[in-house]
């Protein structure tokens, strides 16, 4: 099933998906490369993957279907089996009189339908989905993580005994009895299975913490930290030196914290491993930090900025000397939305050097440095040679000590645009912060131009649970946030009707069901942007207090990060539970 490319471009042009100068350009690109021009749009990110393949579905005149949320029965499930649907994006759904409906993503793929047909002896009705349903489908296939852990220690009974009771031996083992403990099957496969699902899960964390009795094991997903299963004690000591050895950590060393990483690949993304080890009272715990490398497409808009803010993010990008700071604890995506203003600046005529730790996300004409403390490569030292490397735009992962900020700061004074993150609870809190640092005043206000700070709150799903506030929790929410101001927010960009009060606005709950968990996926970002104005310097110059300076900055027409939460969840993003989950007054 070929796609007419004329009748393509006539859809895509009278959708309004994609303008005409735009479908023109991706054309002339996609006949030098002869490639798709679907490919070519979807790779330059002017269509997201739905649109396109609900529009090659139309003009193939094929069904498009959404998997992303189905329950699947497994017998019609597993009649492609799990590693020809992962390699080949293909799965079977449904099964009827006419045939066997299965979702991919080229239905010009003919060998591998042709295959499945032969299978299966049925009759092959393809329809187009896209890599959401496919990645949500192949999670079917696999059993709960429990089950799986059943699985192996049923099949690997005797070799899982010889690993617990080399577990439970007393005495410190050798290197090459850790490392041959660490090799054993069972181990590998607990360890490999533990990644594997933390990975599908979208976790961010896993933490494998010793108790008294037993090994229990977490994954942090959406910000939250999730029991994931709970093993026998004395497993422990396997898995952590399995860790070790992928980590290329000392295996014998258990008295001392240590820090590695390692890479592994699934389902087609580049995945980073952040490893750390710490003795505690029951023995060592272990941390592994995911990190998907290839992950883009943010935008500023996705990661939550709106209105006043977004202006002002924009604004600061236009300059070409300056700092610009993302501030908030660690895990509150800074980074992220680090890495989203570099997308923006980065074109052929700039030169962006970066010194990071870890280098969490790998972008094309980047110059990524990774942070060696261990031989003398630190934040400081990184950006110091970074500066004979020509730079326009420098970013620096975290300003943490005052070599590094005096650093920054010359360079932003020296013609170059300083990205970096600062660890304080608020964007009026960088300042006083820098000042602790050893960062005169004056050059904070000869240099710094815009502080983002956030925080990450967990977004609802679509079976969320509208409600309106009552009087009552109108008056406790007054307490701790300025409604008007929000009220006034919302109108200004044009949420709600002018003459709308708090009573007519509708807020969400999380609606838990057996599709969706607890009502929560993913997260979205709630920010305060401080532009540093005329007045702001003046008071930095004076000295004044970051409460007084917050102040300030709101009379000038800053949102504060509670302000943005309560105005997420008035657009049904949040809830008002997550908001105060994460932001203190």
């Amino acid at each position: 099933m070929q796609i007419d490319d004329q009748l393509f471009k006539k859809f895509i042009l009278e959708s309004g998906l994609v303008s005409k100068t735009d479908l023109e350009d991706s054309s002339k690109k996609a006949e030098e490369k002869r490639a798709k021009l679907g490919n070519i749009l979807l790779s330059e990110g002017k269509i997201s993957e739905t649109d396109l393949k609900r529009t090659e579905a139309f003009v193939l005149g094929i069904p498009y279907i959404n998997l992303t949320k189905e329950k699947i029965d497994f017998s019609v499930l597993s009649l492609i089996p799990e590693p020809i649907a992962r390699n080949d994006n293909i799965v079977a759904y449904n099964k009827t009189d006419k045939g066997l409906e299965v979702a991919m993503l080229d239905v010009d793929d003919l060998p591998v339908i042709d295959f499945i047909k032969k299978r299966s002896g049925l009759k092959i009705l393809p329809r187009l989905t896209d890599t959401n349903s496919i990645k949500a489908v192949l999670v079917q296939y696999r059993q709960s993580l429990k089950a799986e852990f059943q699985d192996i220690i049923q099949k690997e009974a005797p070799s899982l005994g010889d690993v617990i009771e080399e577990g439970d031996k007393s005495g410190e083992k050798s290197e090459k009895e850790l490392k041959d403990l660490a090799e054993d099957l069972p181990v590998v496969k607990i360890v490999d299975s533990l990644i594997f699902h933390a990975i599908l899960q979208n976790a961010s964390d896993i933490h494998i913490e010793p108790g008294e009795k037993e090994l229990t094991v977490r994954y942090r997903i959406d910000g939250i930290l999730h029991d994931a299963m709970v093993l026998d004690k004395s497993a422990g000591a396997g898995i952590t030196a399995r860790i070790k050895v992928l980590a290329n950590l000392k295996l014998d060393e258990k008295r001392l914290p240590q820090d590695g990483r390692f890479k592994k690949e699934q389902d087609g993304e580049k995945i980073s491993f952040r490893v750390s080890t710490l003795p505690t009272f029951y023995g060592e715990k272990t941390v592994m930090r995911i990190l998907k490398e290839n992950t883009h497409g943010f935008s500023l808009e996705t990661l939550g900025f709106h209105g006043e803010a977004l202006e002002r993010i924009h604004l600061s990008l236009r300059q070409k000397t300056g700092m610009v700071l993302a501030a908030g604890p660690t895990g509150s995506g800074k980074t992220t939305t680090l890495y989203t203003m570099l997308d923006i600046l980065n074109k052929p005529e700039v030169n962006i050097s970066t010194v990071e730790d870890p280098i969490e996300y790998q972008m094309p004409r980047v110059n990524q440095t990774q942070v060696k403390s261990e031989i003398g490569l630190t934040f400081a030292n990184g950006l110091r040679s970074l500066l004979r490397q020509d730079p326009d735009i420098v970013m620096v992962g975290e300003i943490r000590d005052r070599e590094t900020a005096g650093l920054a700061v010359n360079a932003s004074l020296t013609g170059h645009l300083v990205l970096s993150t600062i660890h304080t609870n608020s964007a009026a809190g960088a300042i006083p912060r820098m000042i602790d640092m050893g960062v005169e005043p004056f050059l904070i206000t000869a240099t710094v131009k815009t502080i983002i700070a956030q925080r990450l709150v967990r977004r609802l799903t679509a079976t969320k649970e509208k409600y309106f506030l009552s009087q009552a929790e109108i008056k406790n929410l007054a307490k701790i946030a300025d409604l008007d101001r929000v009220l006034g927010f919302l109108k200004e960009e044009k949420i709600i009707h002018p003459t709308d009060t708090l009573e007519k606005i509708p807020f969400y709950r999380a609606k838990a069901n057996d599709k969706e968990g607890d009502g929560y996926s993913n997260r979205v970002g709630i920010h305060e942007v401080l532009k540093v104005t005329a007045s702001i310097k003046e008071m930095m110059i004076k000295g004044s207090s970051q409460d007084e300076i917050e102040i300030q900055a709101k009379k000038e027409g800053m949102m504060t990060m509670l302000e943005d939460g309560v105005f997420q969840a008035a657009l049904g993003m949040t809830t008002l539970e997550e908001v105060f989950r994460v932001v203190s007054e």
